[in-house]
């Protein structure tokens, strides 16, 4: 299996691509700069500048983007939606990569995580911001 990791020099993008190695997958990162992950394969370019010719002929992109502060949280609809367009003409699966926050605990899909009492005010925003866009995109 042919995938591509954006992102892939973050937190998640560092683990997502050691583990697909690791299980024997073709891997390419896709980097802003400089590659730090395990991979061998790269295409350094900004997530917003990536094409449908970059991504073509890989059977699945993993969309490792992260975003933590509140006044960056709208990139995620962004980036979700630039990806979501250069794929959507392609049989190329799409993985997103995303908070426990913003996952049901109950089979009505009422209650989050992210509803528990106990869960990291810090985090809240961007958990209501990926269940907004995972319910926009009917996911």
């Amino acid at each position: 299996m042919n995938i591509a990791v954006v992102c892939a020099n973050g937190k998640s993008g560092k683990l997502i691509v050691k583990e697909a190695v690791d299980r024997g997958l073709d891997v390419t990162a896709v980097v802003r700069g400089e590659n730090k992950s395990v991979a061998t394969k790269t295409i350094s370019k900004d997530l917003f500048d990536l094409t449908i010719e970059d991504l073509k002929g890989f059977d699945v992109v993993v969309d490792a983007f992260g975003a933590w502060a509140e006044e960056a949280l709208p990139l995620h609809s962004k980036s979700l939606k630039h990806l979501c367009d250069i794929l959507s003409s392609t049989d190329t699966r799409l993985l997103i990569v995303g908070g426990a926050g913003s996952l049901y605990v109950n089979k009505e899909h009422t209650v989050c995580v992210s509803d528990a009492p106990n869960f990291p005010d810090m985090f809240k925003p961007l958990a209501t911001r990926l269940l907004a866009n995972c319910v926009n995109a009917k996911m």
